[in-house]
């Protein structure tokens, strides 16, 4: 039976919390932002910016302040997903949540397609990491950090978890 290359990245997708110690090249770097890129955003404000951190000491100090990102003491890259509230959609300022959490998925599933793991950690709304992460990074106030993802090839390779629920569907209504 033929495979779907997109809906095989999809199935695949897991959080990968253990790398190995190898770095992750510049242009597979702009393959997973290209990806994040190619969201679909509320009015088309394409709200997100994106900051990539390679550098071994601020890696260590983002998992020093974020108590569910310590992979990021092993992983080689981090990718912090924000939002610039300068461009959101007019009228629903907020919509960026989703505007930056569709540009985050689809970085984590061309992380699995280009054999890559990585695990979304989330920040907003927690805003004592906002803060912490916002100094870290040297955010301008109108920039909100959504996440960090952290980045890598995998050391470990758990098993794809089925979680399809027959239940959870409705069809026409409740």
């Amino acid at each position: 039976m033929p495979t779907n290359p997109v809906l095989d990245a999809i199935a695949n997708r897991r959080s990968i919390r253990q790398y190995q110690q190898r770095a992750v090249d510049r242009d597979t770097i702009l393959q997973l932002l290209s990806a994040g890129m190619a969201a679909p955003s509320a009015g088309n404000r394409q709200p997100w910016e994106f900051v990539v951190t390679t550098e071994r000491q601020t890696l260590d100090r983002l998992a020093d302040v974020h108590p569910f990102a310590k992979m990021l003491y092993q992983a080689p890259l981090c990718i912090s997903v924000c939002a610039n509230l300068g461009r959101t959609y007019e009228g629903v300022p907020d919509y960026w949540i989703q505007d930056c959490s569709a540009a985050t998925e689809n970085i984590l599933l061309a992380a699995e397609a280009l054999g890559l793991g990585a695990v979304w950690c989330g920040v907003f709304p927690r805003m004592d990491r906002v803060e912490a992460i916002r100094q870290i990074l040297g955010l301008p106030s109108i920039v909100v950090p959504l996440n960090v993802v952290a980045v890598g090839y995998g050391a470990e390779d758990p098993p794809v978890k089925d979680k399809w629920r027959e239940e959870r569907i409705h069809w026409e209504k409740w």
